[in-house]
C-alpha cells in the first residue's frame, strides 16, 4: 500500500506564492485508498508529518490541512507546528459548542484556522474571532452576487481566499471585490489569456530547447550557439562545478562541460537554462511546477523500465507549461519549437508514451488517486514509490539554481 500526498499553490494579489493546501484526498468517490475523511487526515500527519515532514514538502510554506470534525476535537492538530500550519474546517463539520472550544484552544496555541467552502451561514459568527482566513468557492458563489455576500463580513479581520480561480478575468475582479489570496486552475493550470509576439532573444532560446530535442547532440554547434551568450555559458559552467557533480577540480571550458555531462544530462541541462530565461519575467512558481514535472516524469520514465525514453520525458514535462510562459496558445509555440512528433502528441492529445508520465504527474498534482492507480497500471506492472518521486521531484526544484 502506498500513500500519496498533493499540494496545490496558493498565491497573493501579487501571484506570490504564500502556501500550499495539502491535498490527502478529494472526495470518498475519487480516492486512493478509499477511505473515510477522519482516517484520511490522520494517514495524512502519520505518514507524511512524522515519515517525511510536512515542511519539506512545503518548503516552509504554510501548509492549509483540511480537518473533520472528530480530527478537529480529538486534538490531532497538535502534532503540527503552529508556525507553519494553518487548519482547514471542512465544510461538513456541523457547529457545536464542543467545536467553538477545540477553535478557541487552538487559537491560543497559536494555529491559524480556515473555514473551507465559506457559505455565509450565519450560523459560524461565533467562531469569526478564532477564524484567520475565509475560503470562498466562487463556483459556488458566483461573482455577480458575491459582493452582496462579503457586505455581512464587514466586521471580519481576517483574509479571504478565493477558490477555484480559473481565468484571469476572475482574478482581476476578486481582487477589486477585496480578496487577498487565491487557488485554483488558473495558477496550478494556467489558461492562455493573451498573446504576445516573440522577441529575437526568445526565438534563440527556443532554437536551444529544440537542440536539445534532437537525437544527436552537434557539440560543436552547441558551443559556437553558447559561446555567443555569456550567460548561458556562465550557467553551464556554474552547474557542472556545483554540488551535483561533486567536482574537485572545476572544468573551465564549454567544450570539456558538454563532454563531461554527456549527452543526457546535457539535453536536460539546456532544456533547462532556456526555460528558466524564457520565463525570467513570468511567476517563479510557473518554472519551478515545469521543472518538477520535468524530473518527476524522468524518474517516472526511468522506473518503469523506459529509460531510453527519459531525456523525452523530461522535456515533456518541461514544455508542459510552455503556453502560459510565453503566453501563447501551445499550438502556436509549438510550430516554433521543432521538438519530435511524441513530445507534440502528448502536449497536445495526450496521446503517446510520453503522455502517460505527463498524465501521471498531472492526475498526482490534482490528488486523482484513483486515476493515478490506474496510469501507473498502464505504466509498469513492478509497483513504483510516486510520493517518494514526486518529493524527490519537489526538491530537486528547488535545489536547482539557474
Amino acid at each position: 500500500m502506498y500513500s500519496y500526498i498533493a499540494r496545490q499553490p496558493i498565491f497573493d494579489q501579487r501571484q506570490q506564492l504564500i502556501g500550499y493546501e495539502l491535498l490527502f484526498r478529494d472526495g470518498e468517490q475519487n480516492s486512493f485508498p478509499s477511505i473515510d475523511p477522519d482516517e484520511a487526515t490522520s494517514r495524512l500527519i502519520t505518514e507524511h508529518h512524522f515519515l517525511v515532514g510536512l515542511e519539506r514538502i512545503t518548503q516552509h510554506k504554510l501548509a492549509f490541512i483540511n480537518f473533520t470534525e472528530d480530527s478537529l476535537l480529538y486534538q490531532f492538530p497538535h502534532a503540527l507546528d503552529p508556525a507553519n500550519t494553518v487548519i482547514e474546517i471542512l465544510e461538513s463539520v456541523p457547529f457545536s459548542s464542543e467545536l467553538l472550544t477545540a477553535c478557541r484552544q487552538l487559537h491560543e496555541q497559536g494555529y491559524q484556522l480556515a473555514l473551507d467552502d465559506y457559505t455565509f451561514n450565519p450560523q459560524w459568527q461565533r467562531l469569526m474571532p478564532y477564524i484567520h482566513f475565509l475560503k470562498v468557492d466562487i463556483r459556488q458563489n458566483p461573482l455577480p452576487t458575491l459582493a452582496a455576500q462579503l457586505a455581512q463580513l464587514e466586521d471580519f479581520r481576517g483574509k479571504l481566499l478565493a477558490e477555484k480561480v480559473e481565468t484571469m478575468e476572475e482574478f482581476q475582479q476578486l481582487k477589486q471585490l477585496g480578496f487577498d489570496y487565491f487557488q485554483g486552475y488558473f495558477f496550478a493550470h494556467p489558461q492562455m489569456l493573451r498573446h504576445k509576439k516573440l522577441g529575437h532573444h526568445q526565438i534563440h532560446l527556443l532554437a536551444l530547447i529544440a537542440e536539445a530535442a534532437e537525437p544527436e547532440l552537434d557539440f560543436d554547434k552547441l558551443v559556437r550557439v553558447m559561446e555567443r551568450d555569456l550567460g548561458l555559458s556562465y550557467k553551464l559552467l556554474r552547474f557542472i562545478n556545483s554540488a551535483f557533480y561533486a567536482r574537485t577540480k572545476p572544468i573551465q571550458t564549454l567544450k570539456h562541460a558538454m563532454v563531461f555531462m554527456g549527452a543526457i544530462e546535457l539535453k536536460k541541462f539546456i532544456a533547462l537554462v532556456a526555460l528558466s530565461n524564457l520565463a525570467e519575467n513570468q511567476q517563479p512558481e510557473l518554472l519551478k511546477l515545469s521543472i518538477i514535472r520535468a524530473r518527476f516524469c524522468d524518474l517516472i520514465a526511468q522506473a518503469s523500465g523506459q529509460a531510453q525514453l527519459q531525456s523525452s520525458a523530461f522535456l515533456t514535462g518541461l514544455l508542459s507549461l510552455i503556453d502560459a510562459l510565453l503566453e501563447q496558445p501551445l499550438p502556436q509555440v509549438l510550430t516554433q519549437l521543432p521538438v519530435q512528433d511524441a513530445i507534440k502528441q502528448a502536449l497536445l492529445n495526450q496521446q503517446g508514451p510520453l503522455s502517460q508520465p505527463l498524465q501521471l504527474v498531472l492526475h498526482y498534482e490534482q490528488a486523482n488517486w484513483q486515476n493515478c492507480q490506474q496510469q501507473l497500471q498502464h505504466l509498469s506492472s513492478e509497483p513504483m514509490d510516486v510520493r517518494a518521486m514526486y518529493l524527490d521531484a519537489i526538491e530537486w526544484a528547488e535545489q536547482l539554481q539557474l
